[in-house]
């Protein structure tokens, strides 16, 4: 673990060149600024320069963006940061560096960096390999926390009329008024959305339309547990608890979730439904069809924000040759509960990402008298411990998740490339009996075109991979049966026939196949023309942004909330910095 420095050298290091970066501030002279990063450094801005997520290599680049935004943005009173953790020296991608955080003032608001500087050599400067500047809040519309809390006297000194939850039952139902933001969703990515935006002072309703907050969670499959560690997963306000295990059990989570929501005093409507969304260019409001226990309400809203999924949206239910005249049972994973019902009984699992490795290992463990899963197409395939955990491995350093969320931001894609590159490698190393194994039965693994590893195909395309809970070496003995696509010729009604004509009997299959693009989602819930004009959701652009995630879209008024619990905790501030600009008219850079 890296040791934090609290010592003179790293804090002198950073001060001078915090004194270059105040003086660049002050000058109209682009080229100061240019000259604080070394020839191959990287600017990564979000929001704070330029509105959006940008990111700028090359000293010709910086300079000219900061010529082009330094006078608009006005950046002062810059300061260490004495709220984060101090300055530290590390070791990251083969470079020794200082990494430390400062403050600074806007036109617009506050913002924070993030900064990695390569320590001075033979009396020069300390110059920047990796800068990130982020805009944390606007001014007059800081989050409500800490010295900004409300002080809940009133509920002391008032013994008639309404007491605090009289005022919170009413604000909930809206009977008197319309929300200025409708979140859809209330998983995790919809109840931190609502939460950020409340402390901002944003009147948010969540509706959602499964009967119970966590129900999401809930409702998959038994044994599902999170595979990344709990430090990495804390909530926004709400840290889970030191005493929690390091994988948490998805009903825990489940039940943290409900609770989150009511801790968090969020407006949230369960069993509730958008049937139908209206934009009105003309107003700039959206209007809202919900179906809530057989009734109808109609709610408008400035601002309109889908957290209705990860980074995808429907189930892929596949046009399988015969599967229409199968007699048993299919089920979508997303479906699919426990296997305790098909103890005795054979099943059949189509696809070999996560859920169909859960899935199987499910089935198995609960009595399945024979599981077979078909593979269409490679999978990446790393252990839980120690090689799933290791891109995760900064968050276990110590700082506060949401400094580490900084330094995780601020990576700019290339060298993102370049340490997935290098960790593949080693986990590939580290995870060769495991590899090996699943080679001699069959097993086609896949690491990527550019060998970058399980994670940068969950952020191109939110699947592909496998991080081993079990299920590996099941099939590696070959006690989960293992066919690939092409050796199979279709479904009868009594279960799949193999190319040299024998037949694996089965009485249910599962679809572990993946999820339509959300774009599709959009589709379905406000139309065509919509989702056309919004795009594709989810992976990079060229620009290597997620493409409408966190954003604003090309459709006005309409935002998509996503991602995994460190995503939803990271990039819901920045969302809801954007939403409250325009609700209160700030209007930001842009760039």
């Amino acid at each position: 673990m890296p040791g934090a420095l609290a010592d003179t050298p790293a804090r002198a290091e950073v001060e001078r060149w915090l004194d270059g970066f105040i003086a660049a501030a002050g000058s109209p002279d682009p080229q100061q600024f240019a000259d604080l990063f070394v020839e191959d450094g990287y600017w990564k801005d979000i929001l704070a320069f330029t509105g959006t997520y940008r990111t700028f290599t090359t000293a010709t680049e910086i300079a000219r963006a900061w010529q082009e935004q330094r006078a608009a943005v006005t950046p002062a009173n810059v300061r260490m940061s004495t709220d984060r953790t101090p300055p530290r020296l590390v070791r990251r991608s083969a470079k020794n560096l200082i990494e430390a955080y400062f403050d600074f003032d806007t036109a617009q608001g506050h913002a924070t960096a993030f900064v990695r500087l390569l320590a001075a050599r033979d009396g020069g400067n300390p110059k920047a390999w990796i800068l990130l500047t982020t805009l944390q809040s606007l001014h007059g519309h800081e989050e409500c926390v800490g010295a900004r809390r409300p002080s809940g006297v009133k509920y002391s000194q008032s013994f008639a009329g309404a007491n605090w939850l009289d005022e919170r039952t009413a604000e909930r139902r809206f009977e008197d008024r319309d929300p200025e933001v409708l979140v859809v969703g209330g998983g995790q990515g919809g109840l931190i959305i609502a939460a950020r935006l409340r402390q901002m002072g944003v009147d948010t309703l969540v509706v959602e339309k499964l009967p119970r907050v966590g129900d999401n969670w809930r409702r998959r499959y038994h044994s599902l547990t999170l595979h990344n560690e709990v430090w990495a997963n804390s909530l926004p306000y709400m840290p889970f608890p030191p005493t929690w295990p390091t994988f948490v059990p998805k009903d825990k989570l489940a039940a943290w979730l409900d609770s989150y929501a009511e801790a968090m005093e969020l407006n949230v409507w369960t069993s509730t439904e958008m049937t139908s969304a209206r934009y009105n260019d003309a107003t700039s409001t959206w209007t809202v069809q919900l179906r809530q226990d057989g009734s109808e309400r109609t709610v408008r809203a400035r601002h309109l924000i889908l957290a209705v999924g990860g980074s995808t949206g429907n189930p892929n239910m596949p046009d399988l040759p015969g599967l229409d005249s199968f007699a048993g049972d299919v089920v979508h994973s997303s479906r699919f509960t426990s296997g305790v019902q098909y103890v005795g009984r054979h099943a059949i699992v189509i696809g070999a990402g996560t859920s169909g490795h859960d899935v199987a290992q499910d089935l198995y463990a609960n009595g399945a008298a024979s599981v077979t899963m078909v593979q269409r197409g490679p999978t990446c395939v790393v252990s839980l411990v120690p090689s799933g955990t290791m891109v995760y491995a900064v968050y276990s350093e110590g700082p506060p998740p949401e400094d580490v969320d900084l330094i995780t931001a601020a990576i700019p894609y290339q060298v993102l490339r370049e340490t997935y590159q290098w960790l593949t490698n080693r986990t590939s190393e580290l995870d060769k009996d495991l590899l090996d194994g699943l080679r001699r039965v069959g097993f086609k693994l896949d690491f990527g075109p550019d060998n970058t590893g399980f994670h940068m195909m969950y952020l191109r395309r939110g699947g592909g991979y496998y991080i081993d809970v079990g299920c590996s070496a099941l099939i590696a003995d070959r006690k989960i049966a293992l066919l690939q696509a092409e050796d199979v010729t279709g479904f009868t009604a009594h279960g799949l026939t193999r190319t040299d004509g024998t037949m694996i009997p089965a009485d249910l299959v599962v679809l572990a196949t993946g999820y339509r693009n959300l774009q599709h989602a959009i589709a379905a819930m406000l139309g065509d023309d919509v989702a056309a004009k919004v795009g594709p959701v989810w992976g990079f652009n060229a620009d290597h942004v997620m493409r409408n995630m966190w954003q604003r879209t090309a459709q006005p008024g309409l935002w998509i909330m996503g991602g995994s619990l460190i995503d939803a905790r990271l990039y819901s501030k920045f969302l809801a910095v954007q939403v409250v600009a325009d609700l209160r008219d700030v209007a930001l850079p842009q760039l």
